[in-house]
């Protein structure tokens, strides 16, 4: 079942286009979306967050489209960026006591949980917080209101590889749990290590959205990576 529909998405800028973007997330599935810079990942999180408004296309999720739905929608979502802006001075309590107010769902002991599992501390401020652990602050909000869904774009980025393989498994242990989830990444040992499904975007088109299995059969050479592929697939496009 397919729990997330984004069909023929385009969003025109003067120097960049996405052009019919299309693919689909199954539930409780983890999808990796990968693509070089520039490519049209985040520009793709964006419409699917409404954060930015597309030029024509169609965003469902749950069935429901998220044009006249988004409030809905947003209480069963979680979304977090691989970098956080928050209030420096104030304490990591004092912005979580004012998120927690717009989420019908907030669940103080996941919360409690992934605080300690994070270590953090939420007597800090962002100030005080390294990169990595700002990345953790992020991620601890949109996992903290039993959100069905998590759109990450690139939730691994600042992390140390133990921090980052911590991480993998709170995804895992999600996906168990019936938790869908979209992350962007350039770090293709994480597609290795958990992802079900690849969505594969260039330059604004989507390239590939098919289970990793298949993707590797349809697009690798015998004993590549997915590193490898991905690397060749770039270096044959600007042939």
């Amino acid at each position: 079942m397919n729990i997330v529909e984004i069909n023929n998405v385009c969003k025109s800028y003067p120097a960049f286009r996405l052009n019919n973007v299309s693919f689909s997330l199954e539930s409780g599935k983890i999808t990796g979306f990968v693509g070089r810079n520039g490519a049209g990942k985040t520009t793709t999180i964006k419409s699917m967050l409404n954060l930015i408004h597309i030029d024509s296309g169609d965003i469902s999720y749950f069935g429901l489209p998220l044009a006249g739905n988004e409030m809905e929608i947003k209480q069963r979502i979680g979304y977090s960026t691989g970098t956080v802006s928050w209030y420096p001075r104030k304490t990591i309590r004092e912005i979580v006591d004012v998120t927690k107010s717009f989420y019908r769902s907030w669940d103080e002991e996941a919360y409690q949980k992934y605080m300690k599992l994070f270590s953090l501390d939420d007597s800090k401020k962002p100030l005080e917080l390294s990169e990595g652990m700002k990345v953790k602050f992020n991620l601890l909000l949109a996992l903290s209101h039993r959100a069905e869904v998590l759109i990450l774009d690139e939730p691994t980025s600042g992390l140390d590889p133990f921090s980052r393989d911590e991480l993998l498994e709170v995804f895992m242990t999600l996906k168990e749990h019936g938790v869908t989830i979209l992350f962007s990444t350039h770090i293709t040992s994480d597609l290795e290590r958990c992802a079900d499904n690849i969505v594969y975007i260039r330059k604004g088109e989507i390239q590939a959205s098919c289970s990793k299995t298949d993707f590797v059969k349809q697009n690798g050479q015998p004993n590549e990576t997915l590193e490898e592929i991905f690397l060749r697939l770039e270096r044959e496009a600007k042939v």
